[in-house]
């Protein structure tokens, strides 16, 4: 999809994972979706994520890896 942004951040230390998908999230568009890869579950993003206005899905993989995908509410 080309809307779709990959930002993985699996094996990243704390609180790196965090700061680049708040990175990432300040440059998507109204348009695109960010889908995240991480090796644990980011569960303090989904506040951050609500307050201020994203929806997002998260899959657990086979792999035991998580997949976020994140866009804008409208």
């Amino acid at each position: 999809m080309e809307n779709e942004i990959k930002l993985d951040v699996c094996g990243l230390e704390p609180p790196e994972p965090l700061e680049r998908v708040l990175d990432a999230l300040s440059r998507l568009t109204e348009d695109q979706r960010l889908c995240m890869l991480i090796d644990r579950e980011p569960r303090p993003l989904y506040g951050i994520l609500e307050r201020n206005g994203f929806a997002y899905e998260t899959r657990t993989r086979p792999d035991y890896l998580y997949e976020i995908l994140i866009w804008h509410r409208r």
